[in-house]
């Protein structure tokens, strides 16, 4: 399982949000390009990328920092969602040097849109699985639908990459993930998952770990406010998880 940094970006800086809030934005750095070099050197294997502005207005309002941070992280794969609806937004943003491409709201209300982007980027493509009381929220976050998310999980079969799992109403509240609901996704998956939303501690990754999935059911686990505040050590959580996997393969 990997530990994966966020980088949340709003008005060309890094933040992170309570709950997807906008209002509720907490500068953590005016270089994003810098932050995501910072966390490479740091030994970060996967870096998560999100346009906020773009997730709100629909398309990429950030399209060129991306890329900057895409050549910031060198080698390391670089995931980008916000304001992916189209197959060529979705070729802009690799043509830059993005890895993987999220995608949420189009996939949500236009499925035949997700297929089409997995048959023009096979491997490339990510679900972006926002949910709140366990109910699908696509548009930013601001629009809670009836889907179904671990249904809707289950029920795709298209090529993904991976799905970034996220609880909406834990993310950036630093009050642990959602272990229950993450292990239902998973279950569900075809492809593996990426756990987000609320990850806070050493202790959540542990929870994690302790459902005893392997990379190709549960992959990794994003944090954000918890690294930039100092309540998530990444070279320690970094040093746990190589001893996990030492011992796994022993």
């Amino acid at each position: 399982m990997l530990l994966i940094p966020a980088i949340d970006l709003k008005d060309g800086q890094c933040v992170q949000l309570r709950q997807g809030v906008m209002d509720s934005a907490t500068v953590y750095s005016t270089d994003p390009a810098a932050m995501a070099r910072h966390w490479v050197d740091a030994g970060a294997r996967r870096l998560h990328v999100v346009d906020l502005d773009g997730a709100f207005a629909g398309r990429p309002v950030n399209h060129e920092l991306v890329g900057r941070i895409a050549h910031a992280a060198g080698g390391v794969p670089v995931q980008v969602g916000g304001g992916v609806r189209d197959v060529e937004t979705a070729r802009a943003y690799l043509d830059v040097g993005v890895s993987q491409v999220i995608t949420g709201t189009a996939a949500v209300e236009d499925p035949d849109f997700l297929t089409a982007l997995c048959e023009a980027f096979p491997g490339r493509a990510v679900l972006g699985l926002d949910a709140r009381d366990g109910r699908v929220a696509t548009r930013g976050w601001a629009t809670v639908n009836e889907v179904d998310a671990v249904a809707f999980a289950g029920a795709l079969d298209v090529g993904l990459f991976a799905i970034v799992y996220t609880d909406v109403g834990r993310d950036g509240m630093l009050a642990g993930v959602n272990v229950a609901a993450t292990k239902r996704i998973a279950l569900a998956a075809n492809v593996p998952v990426i756990a987000s939303g609320g990850i806070s501690s050493l202790d959540d990754l542990r929870a994690l770990d302790d459902l005893g999935f392997g990379p190709e059911r549960l992959l990794g686990a994003i944090s954000g406010s918890a690294l930039y505040e100092g309540k998530l050590d990444f070279a320690s959580a970094r040093r746990w998880l190589a001893a996990r996997r030492r011992t796994d393969a022993s």
